[in-house]
C-alpha cells in the first residue's frame, strides 16, 4: 500500500471517528436535555402545589384566618396591596372563618399601597360586619404598617414592639436625597441637562437646589402626612389620647403606645384567637409568590428594580 493510500485511509478513519464522537455528543446532549426537562417539570409541580394559595383546601370547621404582613410594603414585594387584598378577600369570604388577624411585622413602605389596603379593610368590614379584623404587631408595626393597622377593629402588640412613626420621608436611595454639586465643581465636571418644562429636572441631585423645588417637595410630603394622620384618626377615633408628639414621626414601645391609644392592648396572635375570638385554630390565608416566581423576580426583574431604586427613584415613603 502506497504512502498516499495510507494517508487517505488514515484520514477516513479520523473522519469517521470525529463523526461518531459528534453523533455521540448530540445524543448525550439530547438525553441531558430530556432529563433536566423532566426534573424541572417535577419541581414545578411540587413547588407550585405547595405554594399556591388559590387552590388551597379551606377548613370545613370554624377557625380564625391569619394573614401575615411582613417586610417592606411595596408593589414589588410580598406585602403588596395585591397580595394582601387577595388574602383578605378570601379570608373574609370563607364560610367558616370567624375573624381575621393581620399579623404585622413591617417598618413601613409605600403610602399608596398602604392606602389601597386600608380602604379594602374598611370595605370588607362593611360587607361582613359579623367578622372582626384584628391587627397584631409583633416586632415592628411602623409608618405604612401602622397605617394599615389603623383600619382594623382593634390593634394589639407586645410590650416591647415598636409602634408608630406616623410621618413621611423621602425615599432612602432617591437621588433627591443627595446633592453632588460641590463634588462636581471640585472634579471639574460640567452638568449638561436639556429639558422641556421648567420643572422637569425637579430636585435633580446634580444641579443647585432651588428654594421653590424644596418648598414644593416639602408641601407634597406634608399633604401625604396629613392624609396619614386623618386615616389614623378615622380608624382609632376617640381611643387616641391627645399628645403633641403623636404625629411627629416618633415611635414607641407597645407599652407606651397603649398609653397613647395607638393600640388596644398587649397580646399575641394566639392570645387574640383563643381569648378574644374564642377559637384557637388558626389558618394561614397569606398569599405568597411561588418558588419560581420568587426566583425569576430575584434574577430577572429584581435586578432591574434594584438598579432603578439606586439610580432613578424619587419616592415618598411612610417610614
Amino acid at each position: 500500500m502506497s504512502q498516499e493510500q495510507d494517508n487517505q485511509l488514515l484520514a477516513e478513519v479520523v473522519k469517521s471517528y470525529i463523526a461518531s464522537q459528534q453523533k455521540g455528543r448530540k445524543w448525550d446532549l439530547l438525553f441531558r436535555l430530556v432529563k433536566y426537562t423532566v426534573v424541572i417539570s417535577v419541581l414545578v409541580v411540587i413547588f407550585s402545589s405547595g405554594d399556591s394559595q388559590s387552590g388551597m383546601d379551606m377548613p370545613r370547621s370554624d377557625h380564625v384566618a391569619l394573614i401575615d404582613i411582613e417586610g417592606v410594603i411595596a408593589s414589588n414585594e410580598a406585602s403588596s396591596a395585591d397580595n394582601i387584598i387577595g388574602s383578605l378577600r378570601r379570608a373574609m369570604e370563607a364560610k367558616h372563618s370567624l375573624a381575621v388577624i393581620l399579623r404585622i411585622n413591617s417598618p413601613g413602605g409605600s403610602p399608596v399601597q398602604a392606602g389601597y389596603i386600608y380602604d379594602e379593610i374598611k370595605r370588607l368590614r362593611g360587607l361582613h360586619p359579623e367578622k372582626k379584623i384584628y391587627a397584631v404587631i409583633t416586632d415592628v408595626g411602623a409608618s405604612a404598617a401602622y397605617y394599615i393597622a389603623a383600619a382594623a377593629d382593634e390593634i394589639y402588640a407586645d410590650k416591647a414592639s415598636i409602634v408608630g412613626s406616623i410621618g413621611v420621608t423621602m425615599g432612602s436611595f432617591s437621588p433627591a436625597s443627595f446633592g453632588f454639586t460641590e463634588a462636581m465643581d471640585k472634579l471639574g465636571i460640567e452638568r449638561r441637562l436639556i429639558t422641556s418644562g421648567e420643572s422637569k429636572a425637579f430636585m435633580d441631585p446634580f444641579s443647585e437646589l432651588k428654594a421653590e423645588d424644596a418648598k414644593h417637595y416639602k408641601q407634597l410630603m406634608s399633604d401625604v402626612h396629613q392624609q396619614f394622620i386623618q386615616r389614623v384618626m378615622d380608624g382609632r377615633g376617640k381611643r387616641l389620647r391627645p399628645n403633641k408628639q403623636l404625629f411627629s414621626g416618633l415611635f414607641w414601645t407597645g407599652s407606651k403606645s397603649l398609653e397613647f391609644g395607638l393600640i388596644d392592648g398587649l397580646a399575641s396572635s394566639a392570645y387574640v384567637a383563643r381569648e378574644l375570638i374564642g377559637n384557637d385554630k388558626l389558618f394561614d390565608y397569606t398569599q405568597r409568590p411561588g418558588v419560581f416566581e420568587r426566583f425569576s423576580e430575584q434574577f430577572g426583574s429584581g435586578v432591574a428594580q434594584a438598579i432603578l431604586r439606586i439610580g432613578a427613584e424619587r419616592t415618598v415613603e411612610l417610614r
